[in-house]
């Protein structure tokens, strides 16, 4: 074994660091590492699982990619979907594809006595994921479409429902308004009531058989207003979007799920910052109180450096050792840093305990992702760079006098 570090093991397990200013030393040393490690977890777990948790549910309700017509640019009526160029088989064969379903959209306005709610009905065929729209619904079923005649069924938001003082089984009428046409009346059964805390979901989307929405808008029974695409992984979208583009014909456009909503899109890229910042100033914090453990423990241990350069170690050799001693130290702090954050993370993701206001998160619960590689990749990096800033103030070993180190008391 080399000498610094054995030499570093010797000073660090030594009993006499229990009585003297090492101990206090060392235990804020150890309590700044485990506060940055339990900080950064916490930081990194719970924004990259709030980005994530954001695009699932964003990415489960209308696809994760979606094809429309370029005739139909933002309205929420959508035109026919242009089939020149459309290749749906090939689509459906890229890797990370899981399914598919069709769609048209229609904007109309709920009443009944109590109030009315303007909402965009979204006409969904026989391919419709139901499996994956449940995990939305508080109450009743998803609508069974079967694309035979006119099903009059319909799943309302939480937020339409209450507004209306709807519940399951109850019937409501839905007015669509046409440009010079009368107003087209349509009375639908409430069989579903979803929430996906996406505010801008949950206060306009109603979700029906896609018959009554091209009745509505004159399409023909083949015809369709887009193509929810949905992928098996959610990051997969940047990567897999150029792909879909080349198969949709040129008459057509893709868009990403975060692009439908802007907003939504902006307050995502903020954890990033937030996520960044958070982690450097808890790093400076750590290397900050690191650097000052070692320059203690240096003072603290002149006459030892003194002797250790009469009986002919090199201040490279001391510094080794000052190093290796300090970061030896900071490893406790690290194990009972990520026991506590992953033990704080755990209890959140099981347990929801920290819940949110929808409205102004997303999300109603703080979501948490555990990400292995974050998780080492914290605890590494905070260790490396530690030890990159010890080498400078290392340097005042070899300030200190062999003589003068000595006879230092």
């Amino acid at each position: 074994m080399k000498f610094p570090l054995y030499f570093s093991r010797k000073i660090a397990f030594s009993k006499d660091n229990k009585n003297n200013l090492s101990r206090v030393i060392i235990f804020i040393g150890r309590l700044s590492v485990a506060l940055g490690i339990i900080v950064s977890l916490i930081t990194v777990a719970t924004g990259f699982g709030s980005k994530k948790a954001i695009k699932e549910r964003l990415a489960d309700f209308s696809g994760h990619i979606t094809v429309r017509s370029t005739r139909s640019n933002s309205s929420y009526n959508t035109s026919v979907l242009d089939k020149q160029g459309l290749n749906m088989a090939k689509i459906k064969e890229l890797p990370d594809v899981e399914s598919t379903q069709k769609y048209v959209t229609v904007t109309g306005i709920m009443r009944n006595e109590h109030n009315f709610a303007g909402i965009i009905f979204k006409g969904v065929g026989k391919d419709f994921d139901s499996l994956r729209f449940k995990k939305f619904l508080l109450a009743g079923t998803t609508p069974k479409v079967t694309e035979v005649g006119f099903n009059n069924d319909v799943a309302i938001s939480q937020k339409i429902a209450n507004d209306l003082h709807l519940k399951v089984n109850d019937s409501i009428v839905t007015v669509f308004l046409k440009a010079d046409q009368k107003p087209l009346y349509r009375k639908f059964k409430i069989v579903g009531i979803y929430r996906t805390d996406i505010k801008l979901i949950d206060e306009q989307f109603v979700i029906g058989g896609i018959n009554h929405a091209r009745k509505i808008q004159d399409m023909k029974p083949d015809e369709i207003g887009g193509i929810d695409i949905f992928l098996k992984n959610v990051n997969d979208i940047d990567k897999d979007f150029p792909d879909i583009e080349k198969l949709i014909g040129y008459k057509n456009y893709a868009e990403k799920a975060t692009e439908k909503f802007p907003q939504i899109n902006d307050w995502i890229s903020i954890f990033d910052t937030n996520i960044a910042l958070i982690i450097i100033i808890m790093l400076i914090v750590v290397v900050i109180n690191i650097i000052m453990v070692l320059l203690i423990l240096i003072i603290e241990r002149t006459n030892s450096i003194g002797l250790l350069k009469t009986l002919g170690a090199s201040n490279a050799q001391i510094r080794a050792t000052f190093i290796n001693y300090t970061l030896i130290i900071m490893i406790p702090g690290l194990l009972y840093g990520n026991a506590i954050g992953l033990g704080l993370i755990l209890i959140q993701k099981f347990f929801g305990v920290i819940k949110l206001n929808p409205e102004n998160y997303y999300v109603s619960t703080v979501p948490v992702d555990l990400n292995p590689i974050a998780i080492v990749s914290i605890s590494l990096g905070i260790l490396a760079i530690s030890a990159l800033a010890l080498i400078i103030p290392s340097y005042l070993i070899s300030k200190i006098s062999p003589v003068k180190a000595i006879k230092y008391n």
